[in-house]
């Protein structure tokens, strides 16, 4: 019922508006629309508009900077978990047995989109720069990681580093999102700083530059570079074909699927169930990545939870954060958040294929005999299929076949038991007043929970939805919604207590990445931004086995082993609460452009947001429409 209201509401809301042009009402840039690719912005309006300073905390990156102007030395292949050579020539070779030496061969023929060409120079001043600049959030990670970057001619870069290390590809190459090191233009940044530096417009090695920029954080153009054979794009793939790429923040949900109805939104993130009802029933052109339920791509390499800055109490006590976790029906959550089209994951790795035999089916015997200290079973086998029941109760054509079922809402998640959170709660000195809980100290307890505020709708819709669950279970919970500057800025300095962030990110076999993310030496006080372990978790024996497997190549079947291992502790101390995978609506408008990624023509992910989408672009095919906005 709450999802056919919504979707009534959404219906009512468009068809009010509809006489409203979006593009007058945000005054877009005016360029030929077939020529023009319109973006959804995943960080809706961004604060801080002229800012294209990868290396600055509260940069944004996917508003074009990383996706179609910067670029890694080896980019990943997202349906096989494979690199490919970007700006570097060939993957990099170890020059001794320890993996303490190497040597990267880097593409000839690339230029910077202002001409220069982009040499070994680059890429060594760029290793100089985050490895003694104190000042750049990174710093702590790269000086303990990079000894000596050397230029040993133009294209050959010797990079030695402070101690054995056998993954420099999965440091140095796109994993998920994009990477820590994008090399930046020396003769652009020489002589700057580096931590103020707001690199406007920014110089890249990409197929486009940017063009213009709305001074209020709406929108931005980018335009195909003249010379983009001489880009990363137009050496490894070919030409992209839309010349302009605008991306856009409209707004609200309905004002961005009014704009998907007036053909004014080419590609879509993140928007609801209910949106992608209205949004197939006005726009005949609209698809998802999946024709049929649960429409959404579900094997996004990201999952969503609640994160807690671990340096401040009550969430540095793990029966605090178990508390709350057996505190939430998850099903509840799930319906509230994308009606039920999510996939649990009781592990704080992503539920997607590639993770799905190597650990949540090795693993799932040890989950379900896992005991907390007092003996207590918590894990729930069977909430996938009581999952199922309910949206076949509701008419949808969903598996309910135990294995089946399984496989689409994933192996189980914790038990919803306030009987077992309470005693977890008392046990560390909280107690009740008229249903409320109290801190140790006898003060009311109070969470604010930060969630998204216009962008990463899932995320957002979770915040509260998980809110619901706790103050159900007797705790003040206030969300906080704020917009993606202050969101991003949020997380690294750990300005917060509980945050709907996503943590638990991974694409291939080898989860060093995620491990060596909370490693105890990345640590920073509260107010300061690490390069890693954002959340503050100090755990001997994570970082243990992080270093052991740093020590090991990413094909070494120890690796996965080793990850297993991982996983158990981060079960056992419940450092952040993972709860779903993220299903992502991620509709296309087809009116201009078509032969997008999907499930039928799996050629790559449709993950625009990630570093990849700039290979994509030369796939997609113009409908040649013409509009005469």
């Amino acid at each position: 019922m709450q999802r056919l209201l919504r979707t009534v509401w959404l219906s009512c809301v468009v068809l009010l508006v509809g006489n409203v042009a979006i593009a007058q009402a945000i005054r877009l840039p005016n360029v030929p629309r077939e020529e023009l690719l319109i973006v959804d912005n995943l960080s809706g309006r961004i604060s801080n508009p002229t800012v294209f300073n990868p290396y600055q905390a509260g940069t944004t990156l996917h508003q074009g900077l990383h996706n179609l102007a910067l670029d890694s030395l080896w980019d990943i292949n997202t349906v096989t978990g494979e690199w490919f050579n970007v700006l570097a020539a060939a993957p990099p070779e170890p020059l001794d047995d320890t993996y303490t030496t190497w040597q990267i061969k880097l593409r000839q023929g690339v230029t910077w989109s202002d001409g220069e060409p982009f040499t070994a120079e680059d890429v060594v001043f760029t290793f100089d720069m985050l490895t003694t600049n104190e000042e750049l959030p990174g710093y702590g990670f790269w000086s303990d990681f990079v000894k000596e970057a050397v230029a040993k001619d133009d294209y050959t870069v010797r990079l030695t580093l402070t101690r054995p290390y056998a993954k420099l590809q999965n440091q140095l190459g796109v994993v998920v999102y994009g990477n820590g090191f994008r090399p930046i233009p020396k003769h652009i940044w020489e002589g700057q700083d580096a931590a103020t530096f707001d690199f406007y417009p920014p110089v890249g090695v990409g197929p486009y530059t940017l063009e213009s920029v709305d001074p209020s954080g709406y929108w931005f153009l980018w335009k195909r570079r003249d010379d983009w054979q001489q880009s990363t794009v137009g050496q490894v793939v070919g030409e992209p074909k839309p010349r302009y790429v605008l991306f856009v923040a409209y707004g609200p949900e309905e004002r961005r699927v009014l704009a998907g109805v007036q053909h004014q939104l080419d590609v879509f993130t993140d928007i609801t169930p209910e949106s992608w009802d209205v949004l197939r029933a006005r726009n005949p052109n609209a698809q998802t990545f999946d024709p049929e339920f649960p429409f959404a791509w579900m094997d996004d390499p990201c999952e969503r939870g609640m994160t807690f800055n671990l340096q401040r109490e009550p969430y540095n006590l793990k029966e605090v954060r178990w508390a709350l976790t057996l505190a939430t029906n998850i099903e509840e959550v799930s319906m509230a958040t994308f009606s039920g089209m999510l996939r649990m994951s009781p592990l704080h790795i992503p539920p997607i294929n590639v993770f799905r035999d190597d650990y949540f089916g090795a693993l799932e015997p040890w989950l379900r005999d896992f005991a907390l200290e007092d003996g207590y079973k918590p894990f729930d086998p069977e909430a996938a299929q009581r999952m199922a029941a309910v949206l076949a109760s509701q008419g949808r054509e969903v598996p309910t076949d135990p294995a089946e079922a399984k496989e689409l809402f994933g192996i189980g998640w914790w038990k919803f038991d306030p009987t077992q959170a309470t005693k977890l709660l008392e046990s560390v000195g909280f107690t009740q007043q008229d249903g409320r809980w109290l801190l140790p100290g006898g003060s009311p307890w109070t969470i604010t929970l930060v969630a998204p505020s216009n962008f990463e709708i899932q995320s957002s819709r979770l915040a509260f939805a998980v809110a619901d669950q706790w103050r159900n279970f007797g705790v003040e919970v206030n969300v906080q919604a704020v917009e993606s500057g202050q969101f991003w800025t949020m997380w690294p300095t750990g300005n917060y207590d509980v945050g709907s962030y996503w943590p638990g990110c991974g694409q291939i076999p080898d989860i060093w990445s995620f491990v060596n993310g909370f490693h105890k030496r990345y640590i920073a006080p509260t107010g300061e931004a690490p390069a890693a372990n954002q959340i503050r978790w100090e755990n001997d024996e994570v970082s243990r086995l992080a270093e052991q497997m740093e020590g090991l190549l990413p094909t070494d079947p120890q690796v996965i082993e080793l990850g297993r291992e991982a996983l158990k502790v981060f079960v056992k101390e419940m450092p952040y609460i993972p709860m779903v995978g993220t299903s992502k609506f991620v509709p296309v408008d087809t009116t201009y452009w078509t032969n997008w990624p999907s499930s039928e023509n799996h050629y790559d992910n449709p993950v625009w947001w990630w570093s990849g989408f700039k290979f994509i672009l030369p796939h997609i095919e113009p409908t040649n429409q013409t509009s005469g906005r």
